[in-house]
């Protein structure tokens, strides 16, 4: 398994999980420095994640990137793939389709999390999770021409109302086309809506594409209650190798927050 950071570059996300907020030449620097093996960013948007000067950052501290999160689509921009009006979601498609290929040329998988929206109104959950589909099928292959998964990140309750546990995402899972959309399994959405989050883990199995690794509390692993040996425990009998990445809140601070993390890490990946 490997470590990874949040880097948010958009003033939007701070008081958000983000570890880090700010530019990309100084997440980079910070991230190297502690000793992260790779950086999860979230960029305002594709257009405005520059390219070049990412390739020369990952190659400057031999970083790699995690994964691209689209999480500004809804925050900065209020788009999302269940809105009621069809303009706004082909532009939330759009939008996504765009950190996609961004995130593709670096080998990275793309997060779908608050962009996926909910269901209220006159939009029953049929039809948002009809709509979710519909987009999942195009933007799966997209990801999968490049060569990586597209991840689905499964929220608590309080942010949506469409999936909110393992079973019944991997269920929702079964009935697309597409093959190449993975789980995102984010831990402290897991401990508010999983009875046993160790168990869940392992019936996600190959399924499971990327972890969020924070504490009970959205803080650092190990500021809150969790208890990482059963986490660590069903991730090794899964064989999973992916990244473990930190996506708490900057608490007592951002220094402070990145240590917690990867010390947390350190001990769970050390574990017989």
């Amino acid at each position: 398994m490997k470590s990874a950071i949040t880097l948010a570059l958009f003033p939007e996300a701070k008081g958000g999980p983000f570890v880090i907020c700010g530019g990309l030449a100084e997440g980079f620097e910070r991230a190297a420095r502690l000793g992260f093996d790779a950086v999860e960013i979230f960029p305002a948007s594709a257009e405005e994640l520059d390219a070049r000067e990412l390739k020369g950052l990952t190659e400057r501290h031999k970083l790699k990137i995690a994964a691209v999160g689209s999480g500004a689509g809804w925050v900065k921009h209020k788009l999302h793939l269940t809105d009621p009006d069809a303009t706004v979601r082909r532009r939330a498609q759009q939008f996504i389709a765009g950190i996609i290929d961004v995130a593709g040329r670096f080998d990275a998988p793309a997060i779908l999390g608050s962009m996926q929206g909910r269901w209220n109104g006159d939009v029953s959950r049929e039809q948002a999770v009809a709509w979710l589909a519909e987009a999942l099928e195009q933007l799966g292959p997209r990801a999968h021409a490049l060569g990586v998964p597209l991840l689905y990140e499964f929220l608590n309750r309080y942010e949506t109302n469409l999936l909110n546990r393992v079973a019944e995402s991997l269920e929702f899972l079964k009935t697309l086309r597409t093959q190449n959309v993975k789980l995102l399994c984010d831990l402290f959405h897991m401990n508010i809506e999983e009875a046993d989050i160790a168990a869940a883990l392992r019936s996600a199995g190959p399924k499971l594409g990327h972890v969020h690794f924070v504490d009970s509390n959205r803080l650092a692993m190990g500021l809150g209650h969790t208890d990482m040996k059963p986490i660590g425990a069903a991730l090794r009998e899964i064989g999973y190798t992916g990244y473990l990445s930190a996506e708490v809140l900057p608490f007592p601070d951002s220094e402070s927050a990145a240590k917690q993390s990867l010390a947390s890490f350190r001990d769970l990946t050390a574990q017989p």
